[in-house]
């Protein structure tokens, strides 16, 4: 897959004021990762930690401290937030917000309001051509034309939501940003939304980054996971497998305090209060104090998000590469061989089809040549 989105070291912190002296707080603090075509990205982490601060700077309603955004290969990190709205990729990043009905204006019917996504960002002129549009758009996202001229107060929270929805994709964006868009809903509303977003995913070839608390929902949805903590990435991969094998010992809190999780493990546990993000150390790991396995040289050298094996990262000096990656790296070595990074996958998906094999061998002793032989009785 091509990459759609690519963060590069993104900074962004906030001055604020500690008894007269000026500080920083470390909203967002030097984060890498990718989005690529057609993939939905989930973005997990507690309140707090920076997620909704970084979907503002991607979507560049908000401007970038340090670091680099890139869409389609075009840099966008250091437009201004205000230009970005004239700027011809800003329909092609769209975002659904968390409570629909903040942000509805209470002014406008739910026709106006999605109408007036198609004037600002696209090219389309006259009343009809914008109407259809509009009605398009609905259709798409399941609202009844009939309630297109009325106002968000005389709308549910689930008709809100697909409003919120309708304004987002009438443009044909390429990523839709979602930012807990289903937090506000009933639990049976939820299921519903969900079901929609996933839908419209595959009709109309987006990618999404899935903002969350709810960890059931980003692991039914998400073909990634990142975990963040403190302004930073901890840890990232396939969903499927950070949910079943997670890394991070703050990950593994968070799995554990899934219903059906193992919450009662205090290898698990994750006591204490987080640090200040005001001015922290640098070589400090951010769950320093927290982490049932943390060292002294935990607090002395901050661990990098570093890659683990295939498709994983994480961001501690506790978790080693897999034998897999051991094994592939040492036979290239070896050989002194310079492979790409497609055939190296093929070389461990290959090491992982011949350790399954020989899972299935069963040893069979033989007897020695000096041993009896064996005395058979009519």
């Amino acid at each position: 897959m091509s990459q759609l989105l690519e963060a590069i070291d993104v900074v962004k912190c906030f001055p604020v004021r500690i008894k007269g002296k000026k500080k920083l707080l470390h909203a967002v603090d030097g984060l890498n990762f990718h989005i690529d075509a057609g993939e939905t990205v989930g973005l997990v982490g507690e309140s707090g930690c920076g997620k909704s601060t970084l979907v503002r700077l991607l979507t560049r309603t908000l401007d970038i401290t340090d670091g680099h955004v890139r869409f389609r290969g075009q840099g966008i990190g250091l437009i201004a937030a205000r230009a970005m709205a004239d700027h011809p990729l800003r329909r092609e990043i769209q975002m659904v917000f968390q409570d629909p009905t903040d942000s509805l204006n209470p002014r406008y019917t739910a026709r106006q309001a999605i109408a007036e996504a198609v004037h600002l960002l696209t090219d389309t002129r006259g009343a009809a051509a914008i109407d259809s549009a509009v009605e398009e758009a609905a259709a798409h996202v399941g609202l009844p034309p009939e309630l297109l001229d009325r106002y968000p107060h005389q709308l549910s929270g689930g008709q809100k939501a697909r409003v919120g929805i309708a304004r987002a994709i009438v443009v044909k964006p390429r990523l839709l940003v979602l930012d807990e868009p289903t937090a506000a809903l009933d639990v049976s509303v939820q299921a519903v939304i969900l079901q929609l977003l996933d839908r419209l995913k595959r009709e109309m070839n987006m990618s999404f980054l899935f903002v969350s608390h709810d960890l059931n929902v980003v692991r039914l949805l998400c073909d990634r996971v990142m975990v963040m903590y403190l302004g930073q990435i901890v840890e990232s991969g396939p969903a499927r497998e950070v949910f079943e094998r997670p890394l991070h010992p703050y990950t593994r809190a968070l799995i554990a305090s899934l219903p059906g999780g193992h919450g009662n493990d205090s290898d698990l546990l994750v006591g204490g209060d987080p640090q200040s993000p005001i001015d922290p150390d640098a070589h400090r790991c951010r769950l320093f104090g927290r982490c049932p396995r943390g060292v002294e040289r935990c607090q002395t050298q901050a661990p990098p998000l570093r890659e683990i094996s295939r498709g994983r990262a994480a961001a501690c000096h506790f978790v080693a590469p897999t034998q897999r990656e051991v094994f592939v790296d040492a036979a290239l070595a070896v050989h002194k061989v310079h492979v790409t990074p497609a055939r190296r996958a093929a070389l461990t998906t290959e090491f992982d089809r011949l350790a399954d094999m020989a899972r299935q061998v069963q040893s069979v002793r033989l007897p020695d040549d000096d041993a009896p032989a064996p005395q058979y009785r009519p």
